[in-house]
């Protein structure tokens, strides 16, 4: 088939998904959105005629099945579920440009060494069921799977249920030895979610390391009541303790170098204009290269938010809820990119990343590696996020590049 490009891919997608409310996409793993781009993927496979599987944590596999094994295979891709109101390219910037890779490659008359693979993550921003690369976690056992079975999103449905609506029997999910023996090397393309490359004039970049992150849940207790009847010197409010402990966290971060915190979701409880809440959660998310450092931040924080409430009459509960450390990508598979992309793209530079990745996870079973699309707006998770087309398409070429090296 003649070779399409990754922002004409794109564009048959551009209406799966759409948020009025918030702009952009909304894309939660499981939900109708994204069951129609999984749709597309397999369709798009199929028509590579590359064989396509689910496997036991709903990860989709497209097979090139050059060799009479798929053990130690060279698998891309990146996903396709998306934050509540994203841009259009993250996650599925990848997926389309590993599909136009392989056209480039056979375009080449490349004759693969060993099999090649695109894969689709599930629920890699955690948006809905709130662990951030819940598939890739799964496969490789970093994440309980009791524990991902009994996560529940803001309706109160479980993972475990709407896995088994989507065809996904729970039981069978977990560490797949499988699956692992498969993946030789990883490489995944991503747009580029600052502004590096915009100020270094390059359309793509080699990725170094991944910041450490991880997610916590605070829930507050107060006490509910009237908003009218009860007097102010009568209340124990958790709002009010909430939104000193954003305020914390925020001042406790600037004063650490290099040190991220965000509080992105906030719900109180029971939510109603006049009424006092009874309980407020809210969910931290914490970034930082030495992890010792990001437990330092958390304890911190959560102690200045137990002083909070002791004072304003609340309780604070703190919950883990997912936590990766700062991974240095494999430094032999670095080098081999560096080298394929000298070829068209003599000069492209090594960047690091404040964002999560399933690549990142994936490090602990396999070496992996990441290729970074320059954003002209240095905007990400959020509808103003963008590729230019040229650069989507010189991303692609970068990709065949490493792909052709590493086949």
């Amino acid at each position: 088939m003649p070779t399409t490009t990754v922002s004409s891919l794109l564009d048959t997608i551009d209406d799966v998904g759409r948020d009025p409310a918030r702009g952009g996409y909304s894309r939660g793993v499981h939900t109708p959105a994204e069951a129609t781009l999984r749709e597309w993927f397999q369709a798009e496979a199929g028509r590579r005629g590359l064989a396509v599987e689910t496997d036991r944590n709903g990860i989709l596999w497209a097979w090139w099945d050059a060799t009479g094994t798929r053990e130690g295979a060279l698998v891309t891709g990146s996903h396709l579920d998306s934050v509540p109101g994203g841009g259009a390219f993250d996650g599925p910037l990848g997926v389309a440009s590993a599909l136009v890779a392989l056209d480039l490659l056979r375009e080449r008359g490349v004759q693969p060494r060993r099999c090649l693979a695109v894969a689709v993550f599930p629920e890699e921003e955690g948006s809905r069921f709130g662990v951030s690369c819940l598939g890739s976690r799964l496969l490789t056992g970093t994440l309980d799977a009791d524990h991902a079975r009994s996560l529940k999103d803001a309706d109160g449905t479980t993972f475990a249920e709407a896995s088994r609506a989507a065809g996904i029997d729970p039981a069978h999910l977990g560490r797949d030895e499988e699956a692992i023996g498969r993946i030789g090397d990883f490489v995944e393309l991503h747009v580029e979610q600052g502004r590096g490359l915009i100020d270094l004039d390059s359309a793509v970049a080699i990725g170094s390391t991944m910041l450490g992150h991880g997610r916590w849940r605070l829930s507050i207790t107060g006490q509910g009541n009237h908003a009218g009847t009860t007097l102010m010197s009568d209340r124990a409010d958790p709002m009010i303790a909430a939104a000193q402990v954003v305020l914390a966290a925020r001042k406790i971060a600037a004063e650490q170098d290099g040190a991220r915190a965000t509080v992105g979701r906030l719900q109180p409880v029971p939510g109603g204009t006049n009424v006092i809440a009874s309980r407020v959660d809210l969910w931290l998310d914490i970034r930082h290269e030495d992890d010792a450092v990001t437990a330092t931040l958390i304890e911190r924080i959560h102690g200045q938010a137990q002083k909070i409430c002791a004072f304003e009459g609340c309780r604070a509960t703190l919950t883990e809820e997912s936590h990766s450390g700062t991974v240095h990508f494999d430094g032999a598979l670095q080098r081999t990119l560096g080298n394929a992309l000298a070829r068209s793209f003599p000069g492209a530079p090594t960047l690091p990343t404040g964002a999560g990745h399933d690549a990142g996870i994936l490090g602990s079973v396999a070496p992996t590696a990441m290729l970074f699309v320059r954003n002209p707006t240095g905007i990400s998770h959020s509808p103003e996020e963008f590729v230019e087309r040229d650069d989507a398409d010189a991303g692609a070429l970068a990709l065949a590049d490493v792909l052709e090296d590493l086949l």
